[in-house]
């Protein structure tokens, strides 16, 4: 009867718990109703404008073409220069963050930096990336400049999201396997990360929806190039702009704004084709 009674009282209907579920909904089915219709409109507006020619040349002003496949390259190639220089350097120090460092004021002053940092505007990395690395190491304008500012950017971001995905990691499981004799490292290589594998995988998401999506600073640092590369080695000593770039100076010199959506369009596959990608990697990890 006991049971009975705490289950009906359970079931009793409130009207705030009501209210409040309602709002929940509400505001999940306007978030998606928003990014269903801006995701509908730049498809709207921009793929009638994309064609082999416009995805295969570069801009020319003598052939009168506007292609945008150095563009599509040099994004591909300062997202991997990015990610190879920032996600060791980002996991790295979260582990240190969170498995070797004595809790103490430094500690809180390193978190502290680093959630500062996550707030500066993009574009004073731009102006401090093209001071540090262009001026005074005479990098210049270049993909190396570029990618070394974005892993500035970047690395807040991989470094707090790595550290709560680690934090999540039960406290059990580290007492298990150092009371069975293993050393702190083997623990932290095949129990610590493999279970923090899918918020660093998060990590890496939106670190590259952060990099696809920055311009100001690359501006300032990797430039307006829209050469085809010669030497994919070499290549990130050259300027060169990505598609943010050269949508928005397609959009600054009054283009047709059918291409600035048509780049747009393509900037959403290369997201989305690299996040699924980065997600199937992450699902054969857990496998494995």
């Amino acid at each position: 009867m006991l049971i009975n009674s705490i289950t009906n009282t359970n079931r009793k209907f409130r009207p705030k718990d009501f209210v409040l579920k309602f709002l929940i909904y509400f505001c999940a089915a306007v978030t998606t109703a928003l990014l269903a219709a801006i995701f509908i409109y730049i498809l709207i507006k921009g793929i009638p404008s994309i064609n082999w020619k416009f995805l295969s040349t570069e801009p020319s002003n003598l052939k009168q073409t506007v292609g945008i496949l150095p563009a599509i390259i040099n994004t591909l190639y300062i997202v991997v220069l990015t990610l190879i220089i920032a996600v060791p350097v980002g996991i790295g120090s979260a582990i240190f963050l969170s498995e070797y460092a004595k809790k103490g004021k430094l500690v809180r002053l390193i978190e502290f930096t680093t959630a500062t940092l996550s707030g500066i505007p993009s574009i004073v990395y731009g102006l401090f990336g093209a001071i540090f690395f262009g001026t005074i190491l005479h990098l210049g304008y270049s993909l190396l400049t570029g990618a070394l500012t974005l892993t500035i950017i970047v690395l807040p971001i991989i470094i707090r999201t790595t550290q709560e995905a680690i934090k999540t990691v039960p406290q059990i499981y580290r007492e298990g396997a150092l009371g069975m004799g293993a050393t702190k490292w083997y623990m932290i290589r095949t129990i610590i990360l493999p279970s923090a594998v899918p918020g660093i995988i998060t990590s890496v998401i939106l670190s590259i929806g952060r990099m696809v999506g920055e311009s100001a600073a690359l501006i300032f640092t990797a430039g307006v190039g829209a050469e085809l590369p010669k030497n994919i080695f070499t290549h990130m000593m050259h300027s060169g702009a990505t598609l943010t770039v050269q949508m928005y100076d397609y959009a600054s010199r009054g283009v047709n704004y059918g291409q600035v959506y048509a780049i747009a369009v393509v900037l959403m596959i290369i997201v989305l084709g690299i996040n699924t990608l980065t997600k199937y990697i992450s699902s054969k990890m857990k496998k494995g």
